[in-house]
């Protein structure tokens, strides 16, 4: 009887995977995430940030990581955080870390090592969110060929320092880096399709205020996510822009986000790639109107 149950089991978990091989999607739960920047109001208000993040179901999220601010106060917060269901990953970024010195990217690493090394398992970071954006450095308008491989050399120094810390590697893209082509010692293709292969997960930023808007933003990516098995998680904005309306929720309000989001969630309900939402950010999603 043991023999047929583990029989059993095995035969479960071959034709699991055997679909998941078929289908070509990668294994992963649709949550929702955001950004944190301010770390400093983090840190002065754990417990109504935490409340926060609980009220709007919010599974994951991105602390940037302010050095100034002690170690114990990330431990009490990821301890807090933890304990409604909700991860914390370590955010940090900049446009000038693409720049030959990569100073930026080596002290967040360096700290991140320190930290985990002095945390207790239940005050650890899950994970590692960088948010680079190459195309807001002088570099890209000088000498983007240059630039765009920098970006990818600090994005493979990136995922290294992740693994050596047994640490997945997220980062924040662009929709347009399916535009944008590379042809360098990292080989030849689009940009979008390095970043989504190199890295653990992408979170692309489809700034824009329908999910009919959103989807064809972000059809190339989603494509490739399930090409490659990984997740792809569908960032949107709350804050007011100068560049136009329709790249933010920020004048339709919260409830109509929310409906948005649900269409997108509906409509990629049997894609594995889809790794839910997130919206940005803390701050002005805390301010915008209902």
């Amino acid at each position: 009887m043991m023999k047929q149950k583990v029989t059993a089991v095995l035969l479960s978990a071959f034709i699991a995977f055997s679909s998941a091989g078929v289908s070509g999607e990668a294994a992963s739960v649709p949550g929702k995430a955001t950004w944190l920047w301010d770390s400093q109001a983090m840190a002065a208000d754990a417990s109504g940030t935490v409340a926060f993040l609980v009220s709007k179901q919010v599974n994951t999220v991105y602390v940037q990581i302010d050095q100034r601010i002690p170690a114990s106060t990330y431990h009490m917060f990821i301890e807090k955080a933890g304990s409604k269901g909700i991860r914390v990953y370590a955010l940090d970024g900049s446009p000038d870390w693409v720049d030959a010195g990569d100073s930026g990217r080596q002290q967040l690493m360096d700290w991140l090592a320190d930290y985990q090394k002095t945390a207790t398992a239940r005050q650890k970071f899950s994970g590692i969110h960088l948010d680079v954006e190459p195309y807001l450095y002088s570099g890209w308008t000088n000498n983007r060929d240059e630039t765009v491989q920098a970006y990818q050399a600090l994005l493979a120094k990136a995922k290294s320092n992740a693994a050596s810390l047994r640490l997945p590697l997220e980062v924040d893209m662009p929709f347009w880096f399916d535009e944008i082509s590379y042809s360098n010692s990292y080989g030849k293709g689009w940009l979008a399709d390095w970043v989504i292969r190199q890295t653990d997960s992408v979170t692309i930023m489809a700034y824009r205020d329908s999910a009919a808007a959103i989807r064809d933003l972000v059809k190339h990516e989603m494509d490739t996510a399930v090409k490659y098995k990984k997740p792809l998680e569908i960032g949107v904005e709350t804050a007011f822009s100068a560049e136009g309306d329709y790249l933010t929720f920020a004048e339709e309000g919260e409830a109509q986000m929310n409906r948005e989001l649900d269409a997108l969630k509906r409509a990629y309900t049997k894609v594995g790639s889809f790794g839910g939402v997130a919206v940005h950010s803390v701050e002005s999603w805390k301010t915008m109107k209902r």
